[in-house]
């Protein structure tokens, strides 16, 4: 699959987040990652389904959406409407007996749907409903806030993700978010990730696409 560079707004101006949206598009981005936080499943607070469908004018984007919060479920059609086109549910905020079910969902109103986890949830926990899934994302920072290091400890874990979606013989794309920049996109390309969200590492760079290009060279001779 190609990389996938997919800028995070949540290191963005907040003052004037239409304009950073249009500013990615320019600068190169092929997603947008749209982290929805409910200061409870993490300890942050960002915006939410409004806000999305705000921003939806003023793109073309793919609009990732990456639900942080608690029953994720609830919220599901609210931001399938807001112009949400991928969806990801935290594993570890949902109720496994529902989980898959709601996954069908996401799929039935459109949408791409995807599961993540945490630093602490092994790869294995995903293998389960990998037929289920467009998308797995492995987090490489505690969520819950920008600007983190990468853990280069949880490249174990995308490589048996890999290993596994190959071994199936599974079109699913493979995410990383956190910490992500031109020194460590290479190791998580080569560990098997090939989507790529990076916060700070694009939106605070003198020149946003520049650093996109950057990131993209970084990653793709190791893809």
């Amino acid at each position: 699959m190609p990389v996938i560079i997919a800028p995070s707004l949540l290191s963005g101006d907040f003052a004037c987040l239409g304009a950073e949206v249009r500013r990615m598009e320019q600068s190169g981005a092929d997603w947008l990652h749209l982290d929805v936080m409910d200061g409870c499943f993490v300890p942050n607070l960002t915006f939410g389904a409004p806000v999305i469908a705000a921003l939806r004018p003023h793109t073309a984007l793919f609009f990732d959406v990456h639900l942080m919060i608690a029953q994720p479920e609830r919220w599901l059609e609210d931001h399938r409407k807001a112009g949400a086109d991928g969806i990801t549910m935290h594993l570890e905020a949902c109720d496994a007996d529902a989980l898959p079910g709601n996954l069908q969902r996401i799929r039935a109103a459109g949408a791409r749907a995807a599961l993540s986890i945490k630093p602490g949830t092994p790869a294995r926990a995903l293998f389960p409903y990998l037929e289920q899934l467009d998308m797995a994302l492995v987090m490489t920072v505690e969520p819950g806030f920008g600007g983190q290091a990468f853990m280069a400890d949880m490249l174990p874990k995308i490589k048996a993700l890999r290993s596994e979606i190959t071994r199936r013989g599974l079109k699913v794309q493979l995410q990383v978010d956190g910490g992500i920049s031109e020194s460590t996109i290479a190791a998580a390309c080569a560990a098997g990730a090939d989507s790529f969200v990076a916060g700070s590492a694009v939106f605070n760079a003198p020149d946003s696409a520049a650093a996109i290009a950057a990131l993209r060279r970084a990653a793709e001779p190791a893809g």
